[in-house]
C-alpha cells in the first residue's frame, strides 16, 4: 500500500480532497499547517508528495479524532533493526484503548520514517502517552539520537485534528 502526503493552506487542501472524494484521502487540520493524507495502491494526485509505504498498519483511517506523527529519521543500517524492534511491540499498541487507526510508513526517497497514530480523541493519547511503555520507548528515541547507530537525529512529534476547528481551540488542544 502506498501512502502520500502534502501540505497547504487549509482551502486548497479542502478543494483537493473534495476534487477526489472516490479516493482514500484524510485532511489533518495542525495550528501551522494542514496535511493532506492519501491512501491507495495507485499513484497519488498529488504534484509533490512525501512518498512512504506502509510497512504495519491496523484498522481504516477515519476523517475525525487527534492525530500524532512521530517523525524518525533511520540510518540505512537502522532499518531492518527499526522495524523490527516496531512490528513486535504495535500488537500490543493496537489494543490501546482509544486509537482509532496506526500506520508505520516506510520513506520511499528519505531516511525518515512515520509512526502515525489516530486517536479518538486527545485525551486518550495523553493517557497512553503518560502511562505506556511503548509510548516511552518512542519519547526516549529523542534522548538517545546515536543509539546503537540506528537513528541519524532526534525524533519530532507532529500533532493534527481530523476535524477542522478554530486556532484557539486547537491551541488548546496541544496541536
Amino acid at each position: 500500500m502506498n501512502f502520500y502526503m502534502t501540505t497547504g493552506t487549509p482551502l486548497f487542501m479542502e478543494q483537493l480532497h473534495k476534487k477526489h472524494g472516490n479516493e482514500k484521502m484524510y485532511i489533518l487540520y495542525g495550528t501551522t499547517e494542514t496535511l493532506l493524507l492519501h491512501e491507495t495502491e495507485r499513484k497519488t494526485v498529488f504534484q509533490t508528495p512525501r512518498i512512504y509505504e506502509v510497512v504495519d498498519g491496523a484498522n481504516e483511517l477515519q476523517q475525525s479524532g487527534f492525530f500524532t506523527l512521530y517523525h524518525i529519521p533511520v540510518s540505512d543500517e537502522g532499518r531492518p533493526i527499526f522495524e523490527k524492534n516496531i512490528k513486535e511491540r504495535s500488537g500490543r499498541l493496537k489494543e490501546q484503548t482509544g486509537l482509532v487507526a496506526y500506520r508505520l510508513l516506510r520513506p520511499k526517497k528519505s531516511e525518515t520514517y512515520v509512526i502515525l497514530l489516530q486517536w479518538t480523541d486527545k485525551r486518550s493519547y495523553d493517557i497512553w502517552k503518560k502511562y505506556d511503555p511503548i509510548a516511552q520507548e518512542l519519547e526516549n528515541f529523542k534522548i538517545g539520537v546515536k543509539k546503537d547507530n540506528i537513528f541519524n537525529a532526534a525524533i519530532y512529534i507532529t500533532t493534527y485534528s481530523g476535524a477542522k476547528q478554530k486556532a484557539e481551540e486547537q491551541e488548546e488542544a496541544g496541536t
